[in-house]
This record gives structure tokens, sequence and C-alpha cells, in this order.
């Protein structure tokens, strides 16, 4: 799946979520049009590079930036940046833990069970946002986010639908239950914002389960596109349908807790430093990119531009209108510095 842009439909009546006592089986709901299309399959840190490239490129780039890592971080790790990511260094990046734990109780939310916990569904509408993700730079306080059972009623048609966009049968009722249940389940275990897991799973691959293993360099499995984790149902032709709901579960810990090679949501909130909302905005770029540019902008850098800010609106209600960020398809009408 590539990131070019596509003129987007409009949204569909809202469908509703009813939990049941011990689980969201969701029933099956009539496939509605995807709505904007998921960016992934960027550059470095998760082995991610853009689709559209030639292959030959793509090698290109990932030997060059691999090389580039290793030999002094200068992309992955800028020097002296703005802000200071706390806690990382190279040789962190074959070491990190598993089972991954917000540890700044400013940013962390263990109460799952409150899924009434915003504005109620936002609006689907698409704000551009640059800087360093604080407030005064413009960005959504926590206050402007939607709830989470809301967000996931905006969201499930896409759910519904996304896997057919990739030549895969779409989720089915269970399958999206799943997704709800994992979710979760993961937020309860380390204490990341379920609607912030929920952003980066539509972020990464529109909810759709059976989204492809995606390898340059590095694997990108699953719902969230996780840094080499172990679960899939969608490897090497090897496609699992029905998809079991304890792989589902783990696609999304090891995206948010991490895995034995990378960092998930809860080192990236732990790694960003900051205890107001751009923590949040600055932990969707860490693990986009794997790091902030250092004039700590987050349209700045490498990997997708647009990242944060998309996170941002999904955040407050973006499900189906026209994105207005364009500095992936035109950086430099956005002044995108890559250092």
């Amino acid at each position: 799946m590539n990131s070019s842009r596509h003129a987007s439909t409009s949204a569909s009546p809202a469908l509703h979520v009813h939990p049941l006592r011990d689980g969201a089986l969701l029933r099956r709901c009539d496939a509605a049009p995807i709505g904007p299309p998921v960016r992934r399959l960027t550059l470095l840190q998760r082995g991610r590079l853009h689709s559209s490239l030639p292959l030959l490129y793509i090698n290109m780039i990932a030997k060059t930036a691999i090389s580039a890592l290793l030999a002094s971080a200068a992309m992955a790790m800028p020097a002296t940046p703005t802000t200071p990511e706390a806690g990382f260094s190279v040789g962190a990046l074959d070491s990190r833990q598993l089972n991954g734990k917000v540890t700044n109780s400013a940013i962390a939310n263990f109460n799952a069970d409150n899924t009434n916990d915003g504005i109620g569904a936002g609006k689907d509408e698409y704000h551009m946002y640059y800087g360093n993700g604080g407030t005064a730079a413009g960005w959504p306080d926590r206050n402007r986010w939607v709830s989470f059972v809301d967000m996931f009623n905006n969201y499930k048609n896409q759910m519904f639908s996304s896997c057919g966009g990739q030549g895969q049968a779409n989720d089915s009722g269970p399958e999206v239950g799943a997704i709800y249940d994992g979710i979760q389940k993961a937020a309860k275990a380390s204490g990341v914002d379920h609607r912030f897991i929920l952003a980066v799973i539509m972020q990464e691959s529109g909810g759709c389960v059976r989204v492809k293993t995606t390898n340059y360099g590095v694997r990108n499995p699953g719902l969230m596109q996780d840094h080499d984790g172990q679960a899939t149902c969608n490897e090497n032709g090897n496609v699992q349908n029905p998809c079991p709901s304890g792989t589902i579960y783990q696609m999304i810990s090891e995206g948010t807790a991490g895995t034995s090679k990378g960092e998930g949501l809860a080192q990236t909130l732990n790694r960003q430093g900051h205890s107001d909302v751009s923590a949040f905005y600055r932990a969707a770029r860490l693990y986009n990119s794997g790091s902030i540019s250092k004039t700590g902008n987050l349209q700045d850098g490498i990997a997708t531009h647009c990242y944060s800010a998309d996170i941002a609106n999904r955040l407050t209600g973006w499900v189906n209108a026209p994105s207005q960020c364009k500095c992936d398809d035109n950086p430099s009408s956005c002044g995108i510095t890559t250092n």
C-alpha cells in the first residue's frame, strides 16, 4: 500500500459499538468505502521505505540509512536535538524490553475502562499542524480528543473495508471485536492511551487484520506494522482467515509494548522527554521514523512528514475528510528540513 494521496469518500453513517459483558464482539456490517489512504511503508527505524520507489532505489536507500545509523546515528538520532529524547542510545536498539509501560504518570492512562473519555465523536475534518507538537504551536490538547468508543465507531466502517483494498478478505465482525478487545487489554497493561493505540492502528493498516507483513531490511508485521514482532496473519503468501483473536491481540501488544527488536508506543512515549500533550505527537514521530529532527519540528526529519499531524487529526475526529497536509507530496511547500 503506498502513501500517495487520493480523493476521499464521504463519511458513512456511524455504526455503534455495543460491547458484550465479556468483550466487544461486533456484528458484521456491510463494508463501506475506505477513507483517507493509510500512510505507511516510508523510511527508517522499523524498516519503512516508500513503497512507490523502484526496488533498486529502495535497496540503495536502505543500505545507506543503515550504514549511517550504525556509523554515527546522524539520521536516526541527532547529536544535539533541540529537546532531548530521554533514555535512548543507538546501542539500545537491540536491548529494549518487552511488556513496556509508560513511566510518566502525567501521560500514562491505565484506566481503559473509561471509554467515554473525550468530547464525543469530534468533527471529521483535517487541520494542518506544524512545529513541535505543543498547544502554543496550535496542536490539539487532550481536552479536544474524541472519546475512545466514539473514535472506534468512527473508524469501524474502514476496518470492515480496508482489507479489500489490499486484495484480502475484509475483517469480520469477530475480528473487529478482537481489535477492540486487544486495544483495551494492551492499554491496561501498558498505560498507553487506548485512543493513541487506535490512531496508530488506523494510520499503519487501516485496521486490516490481514495487512501484509512488509520487509525492507526490517520486518514490519501486523496491525501496527511493528518492529519485527511475531504476530501476523499475512506473511510470505500465508494468509489466515479468520485471523485468530490471540494473534490480533499480540499484534497490538507488540506495537504498543514493544518487541525484542524494537520500540512500541510505550517506549517512544518514555523516550520523547515531554509531559504535555506534545508527548503523544512526538512519540508518534519516533514510532514512525526513530528520531525527531534537531529543529524540533515534527514535520521535519525523515520518513512520513505528515505522520504526527495525521495522528493529531485522528485523535480529534478525522475519518474521511480530505487531508490538508502536503508535506509528503511536496516537501518544499512545508519547508522540510531532513536533519
